[in-house]
């Protein structure tokens, strides 16, 4: 059964990167931007949880002080006991010393301990910050390849010889030159026809030959 059940998750697995793979090559930077997305939420989690042991190890420290004055509160008052002969408030203050100095020691442990893991955490985390970063460097660089490829796919569309439009835009540009060609025409036309009538117009009328 669990050889059926591994065989099974494997199998969706191994579709699953597939899918993920083919989404990747055909739209790598929604797949960025997803990826990016729950980076700032892992992110934004971790930043969290180490505000948390940030606090706990200031509680340790807490700890740690109040052990410390105590064991040197039971110290003084053991050799107050002492000089004073009672030997109930000796033994007391001794077991007293005994617990708080213990107690302090395994705080001051536990303080390096956690002041070590925090500095880890804290190097960790400013590196998780640099990569989330950097894919959105990558983010911009790949937006603007896609923005430059859709620039000269829409260019090549208008200058490229090959492309069918392109044909299409130089028999308007022939048409528009012939256009303009026979409107200039008609217009040198109409002018030397309005000259000729003016002098026409203006010419002294001849007498005819009898």
């Amino acid at each position: 059964m669990n050889s059926l059940w591994n065989r099974f998750k494997y199998t969706v697995q191994a579709d699953l990167h597939t899918l993920l793979d083919k989404k990747e090559n055909k739209n790598p930077i929604a797949l960025l931007n997803q990826y990016i997305r729950e980076a700032e939420k892992q992110t934004e989690s971790v930043g969290k949880l180490l505000e948390r042991q940030a606090k706990l190890k200031e509680e340790l420290e807490k700890e740690l002080a109040e052990a410390e004055k105590m064991a040197e509160k039971r110290r003084s008052q053991l050799e107050l006991a002492k000089d004073t002969g009672e030997e109930d408030l000796v033994a007391f203050a001794e077991q007293e010393v005994g617990s708080y100095e213990t107690r302090a020691a395994e705080l001051s442990g536990s303080v390096t301990e956690a002041a070590y893991e925090l500095m880890s955490l804290e190097r960790k985390f400013e590196e998780m910050k640099h990569k989330v970063k950097d894919m959105k460097v990558r983010q911009l660089q790949l937006m603007g390849k896609e923005n430059v490829t859709r620039a000269h796919r829409r260019m090549d569309q208008i200058i490229s010889p090959e492309n069918k439009d392109v044909s299409n835009m130089d028999e308007m540009k022939a048409y528009i030159d012939n256009l303009g060609g026979k409107i200039q025409k008609d217009y040198e036309s109409s002018s030397m026809e309005r000259r000729l009538e003016l002098l026409e117009k203006n010419a002294p009328k001849r007498e005819e030959i009898v």
